[in-house]
């Protein structure tokens, strides 16, 4: 049996709103409370309250820490949760969580990750809600994390840098790929925080997968917001992983007889970036023996409409067929190695450890290595 929690983001996610569902549905705070202290963290405090949103009793997760300018960088978080000793899935969800806040991070800043400054994610509450969300979920021993399509509001909000609009830059950047919807409501519902909680550790996005529920709970935000409770609910269960079923995926596909190799090849590169899950091209022999090729895309259903947009633009096609499939996806863990000063990813799946190759080739052209040698370097510090 399979530990299982489904994240329902109708109303968004942030870090306090992901710690305050969990501890709603059951997380034992002692526990929580326990394994943030091995942090070295100074002057804060965690309570957990209950409280009422558009009616919805929830739990509101509240950091108190006199903490003030202090900007961490990525590798000042890191350093801390790895000394803290904390439990391994705790270690490797929390790390995970930060280094994709710095990938996008250093993306915006044109900056190597682990060279970002964090503001609001390096203070004190900003790591106690990821930290602490990772305990939770150890607390619960959950196995694997889902989470329906992300709901982002709109407007603008106040940063370290000035007005930013909502969603924040760091948001859209890490929501990339990832189903989304937008309202009309004027405030911040997904936060930086809250959506790489999800990216960095969802098992896969949906609707509720089939369990055998045991809890649910919600985690209130601060305000409340008129005509929704601002909350995020959580659903914990288990589910048999013979029986658990797939994550809804729509192929979408076309033939095309008269495009250059680089035009295809352009193609496959802009459903990816277009959020596809995969992309790729088939040899065909088509009418009249004309040589052809199929090029096939595989996305969320919420996105089949703009990835069609995509195929038609690119490969001047008349038409796109489609068919829904179900996609089965391991259950994967995101860890880190350093090779001469670099740090790089390495995604984790039962029995196998996979280097990020973008992480890889960057740290190849720095030090001046074949790639080849970096990702051997990388394979044997994890396997140490």
């Amino acid at each position: 049996m399979t530990r299982c929690a489904w994240f329902h983001c109708f109303s968004g996610i942030a870090g306090d709103m992901a710690l305050g569902s969990l501890i709603d549905a059951g997380a034992d705070s002692g526990a929580v409370l326990a394994m943030l202290n091995q942090l070295d963290l100074a002057d804060w405090e965690l309570t957990f309250e209950p409280v009422l949103r558009g009616g919805l009793a929830g739990i509101k997760a509240r950091v108190v820490a006199h903490e003030t300018h202090v900007h961490r960088t990525a590798t000042d978080i890191a350093a801390m949760i790895e000394k803290a000793q904390l439990p391994s899935r705790v270690t490797q969800r929390a790390l995970a969580t930060f280094w994709a806040l710095a990938e996008v991070e250093g993306r915006m800043h044109n900056q190597p990750p682990e060279q970002v400054h964090f503001h609001e994610v390096g203070a004190i509450d900003s790591i106690i809600d990821i930290v602490g969300t990772c305990a939770a979920l150890e607390a619960l021993d959950i196995d694997e994390i889902w989470a329906s399509a992300i709901t982002t509001g709109t407007g603008t909000t106040q940063a370290a840098h000035g007005e930013i609009p909502v969603p924040a830059p760091a948001t859209v950047g890490l929501l990339a790929g990832v189903p989304t919807r937008g309202t009309e409501v004027p405030f911040e519902l997904t936060t930086p925080t809250g959506a790489a909680l999800l990216v960095a550790n969802a098992t896969g996005w949906g609707p509720m997968p089939a369990m055998q529920i045991e809890a649910s709970g919600f985690g209130a935000g601060d305000r409340d917001l008129e005509g929704r409770p601002n909350m995020t609910q959580v659903i914990v269960g288990t589910t048999a992983e013979a029986t658990t079923p797939g994550h809804p995926v729509t192929l979408l596909e076309v033939n095309v007889d008269d495009a250059t190799g680089e035009t295809l090849a352009h193609t496959v590169t802009c459903c990816l970036e277009a959020g596809a899950h995969d992309a790729w091209i088939t040899p065909i022999v088509g009418k009249k023996g004309r040589p052809a090729h199929v090029v096939s895309a595989l996305c969320d259903p919420t996105q089949s409409a703009a990835l069609a947009a995509v195929l038609t633009t690119e490969t001047g096609s008349l038409g796109v067929r489609g068919q829904t499939l179900e996609r089965w996806t391991a259950a994967r863990q995101m860890d880190t190695v350093e090779v001469e000063g670099h740090t790089i990813a390495v995604k984790v799946t039962a029995g196998r450890a996979k280097i990020e190759h973008d992480d890889a080739a960057r740290a190849a052209k720095q030090l001046g290595l074949p790639l080849r040698e970096v990702v051997a370097r990388a394979e044997a510090a994890w396997r140490s």
